[in-house]
């Protein structure tokens, strides 16, 4: 199963971006933990210096950007591929 952590403060592009994983899971019926950082120390530590920030299987996939549905679909596609 995929590990997926959405990265930032709570900012509007945050939430959007949550949102946003959740309906890529929902279209690909993909299963998947989805986590939320918002500790400022915690988004530091995870490598992120710009917010919103996507991490998939311990890997920084993007920050800084808020990616279309598509896109978050072949993030987690792609993910899933690696993973087997």
């Amino acid at each position: 199963m995929l590990d997926i952590k959405v990265v930032g403060p709570g900012c509007r592009n945050c939430i959007e971006l949550e949102s946003r994983v959740k309906k890529a899971l929902a279209e690909l019926q993909a299963e998947a933990t989805v986590m939320k950082i918002t500790d400022y120390q915690d988004i530091a530590k995870a490598g992120i210096l710009t917010t919103p920030g996507l991490i998939i299987n311990g890997k920084v996939i993007l920050q800084g950007k808020l990616p279309s549905v598509g896109i978050v679909k072949t993030y987690i596609v792609e993910a899933a591929k690696n993973e087997k």
